[in-house]
Parts: C-alpha cells; sequence; structure tokens
C-alpha cells in the first residue's frame, strides 16, 4: 500500500530536531510520496536540503504564500519564476487568498494569485490552492482563468458541499487532511458525495494534526488517520482508498 501525502511542510522547524527519524516514520507505514509547498525565499534552502535528503520520496513546489505577499512581492515572484525556468519543480503552490491574517493586502494577494497561475500555465504545472476566509475572492480569479489549462489541488478544504462543487469546475481536486476527523470541522457529513476520484490526502504537516493527535505537531505518519476515516466515510478498505488517492496525486503532479 502506497500512500501520498500530498502537502507537508517537512522543511519546517517543527522538525529540526528528528526530521529524519519522522520521515522515517512515515515511510514505514508505507507514506512514500511527499509533496513540499513553498512559502517565500527565506524557505528555499531548507526545501532544497531535503530534497537531497530524499531524492526519491520529495518533491518540490515553487511559489509564494499569500501570508507572504507583502511590501517585497514583485522581487518575490520575480523569484518563483526564474526559479521555475531554471528547474523542475510539481506544481506552483502553495498559492491563493489568506484573509484570516491581513485583509489589508487583499489587493496585492490578488494580484500574485493571478500572475503564479499564470506561471503554473505557462510551464504547463498544476496549482495547489491556499484558502482561508476568502472563498469568494479564490473563485473570483478562478472563473477569470478558467479555461482548459487550469488544474490543481485546493489544499485543506473546508469548505461547503457547494463549494466543494465548485471547486471541482474548476479542475481542482480537494485536498483532505485533519480536518475530516474533527468533531467541528463538517466535511464529515458530505465528503462521501464527492467522487473519491476528486480527493487527494494531505496532512499540512506540521499544523492540524488529526485526532487523537489534535493540537500536537502533525507529522506525515499520521495520514493514516486520515485515510482510517475516509475508509469509514466511504465504506472501502484503507487499501483502496490509498491506492484511488496515490493515483489521483499521480493524474495532478504526472509524478
Amino acid at each position: 500500500m502506497i500512500i501520498t501525502d500530498t502537502h507537508t511542510h517537512l522543511y519546517s522547524d517543527a522538525f529540526i530536531d528528528d526530521r529524519k527519524e519522522m520521515v522515517q516514520r512515515a515511510l514505514d507505514l508505507g507514506v512514500e510520496r511527499f509533496f513540499i509547498p513553498a512559502i517565500d525565499s527565506s524557505y528555499n534552502k531548507a526545501m532544497f536540503e531535503l530534497e537531497g535528503m530524499f531524492p526519491n520520496h520529495v518533491f518540490l513546489m515553487m511559489g509564494l504564500h499569500p501570508t507572504s505577499v507583502k511590501e517585497n512581492y514583485k522581487e518575490e515572484l520575480a523569484l518563483v519564476e526564474s526559479f521555475l525556468s531554471e528547474r523542475k519543480f510539481c506544481a506552483v503552490g502553495e498559492i491563493g487568498i489568506d484573509l484570516y491574517w491581513d485583509q489589508s493586502t487583499l489587493g496585492i494577494q490578488q494580484e500574485a494569485f493571478k500572475f503564479q497561475i499564470q506561471l503554473a500555465k505557462k510551464h504547463q504545472l498544476p496549482i495547489v490552492i491556499h484558502c482561508r476566509d476568502a472563498f469568494d475572492e479564490i473563485f473570483e480569479i478562478l472563473e477569470e482563468e478558467n479555461d482548459e489549462q487550469l488544474f490543481g489541488i485546493f489544499h485543506c478544504f473546508t469548505g461547503t458541499l457547494d463549494q466543494a462543487e465548485k471547486a471541482l469546475s474548476y479542475n481542482m481536486k480537494l485536498g483532505i487532511g485533519g480536518v475530516v476527523t474533527f468533531k467541528n470541522g463538517k466535511i464529515d457529513q458530505f465528503l462521501n458525495k464527492i467522487d473519491l476520484k476528486h480527493i487527494v490526502l494531505e496532512t499540512d504537516s506540521p499544523y492540524l494534526a488529526p485526532k487523537p493527535f489534535r493540537g500536537k505537531r502533525n507529522e506525515s505518519a499520521y495520514i493514516v488517520k486520515v485515510l482510517e476515516k475516509l475508509s469509514e466515510l466511504y465504506g472501502m478498505p484503507e487499501e483502496e482508498i490509498a491506492r484511488m488517492t496515490t493515483q489521483n496525486s499521480i493524474d495532478v503532479f504526472k509524478i
């Protein structure tokens, strides 16, 4: 059984004391594919070092996270553009809009999101979307950019059934992580109405640990708790959920 974690910040300082052991715990459970989202240039060195440590298992994205869209965002976007021209990445991400932390940067977040979608199309790559308190704003831009070149993953999906169906209409898959195990997560109430062909698994580690680890540091090994929950919701064996969601990740990332 091969399990794919489509979104994990393995380079995070949260793993500074036990990074290799943490990755090995996941490998021992069958988590063999780790897709690594970018944040901004301050993390690039750590990302590339991680790739060097686990070249057969770690696949890097490149992009500018919406919470890192600050005064220097044009310089950061220029670096993203340069890296995408220089070497292979699996996606442009994570990108999007976050209005939870700072609503004053909405205009430049929108600009950065559009620019990076267009970069993804230029390089024939998927996008990986970060959305927090910004479904309407995200959908507005996806509607503008919607064409046969637009595809990717709606990371950490926490919306309604209607919002899920709208995301799917833009050729996105839904990234499902620890929230599906939360009592107040709500997506567990309708997720099995979404065909499994539209679902990929993720942890977003070190964030959003599933039950029974909620509130603690998340790690990729804990994706088995997400797998268990989806097996329960869909009434399918865990092995089949793992097989189908891994295939879905292959369809998106072409890896």
